[in-house]
């Protein structure tokens, strides 16, 4: 049998699954991680604390370079963490239908013996 939190999430997942796909939605919700790591990135940058790396990146690079990177950096993030996610759940998802299905011939197939070993009787 399924327990409670699983038939939960299945219903949860039948309902929804087409509309956390939506790129739209990867956007919106994996926003704060990505800027979080472009955060450090920028304070690492300004820190100073690697003068070589400093020296270099204000002697090569432009500043539309690095917020163009740090843009880039943000939506990757995003929409990597988003689409992991909706991986994960879909796996989840596909193993309790599996399971569940499993249960239900079982349980199927022992009322029919059942059935079978009383007719025989």
């Amino acid at each position: 049998m399924l327990t409670e939190e699983e038939e939960k999430f299945l219903s949860y997942w039948e309902k929804n699954r087409e509309k956390d796909k939506s790129l739209s939605q990867h956007l919106w919700i994996g926003l704060p991680l990505g800027l979080l790591i472009s955060l450090g990135i920028i304070l690492n940058y300004m820190s100073g604390w690697y003068t070589r790396a400093t020296m270099v990146a204000n002697g090569q690079s432009t500043p539309l370079v690095l917020i163009f990177g740090f843009i880039l950096i943000t939506v990757f993030c995003s929409v990597f963490f988003k689409r992991h996610r909706w991986e994960m759940n879909e796996q989840r998802y596909l193993e309790l239908t599996y399971k569940k299905k499993s249960q239900e011939s079982t349980t199927t197939m022992q009322q029919d013996d059942g059935i079978n070993s009383q007719v025989s009787n």
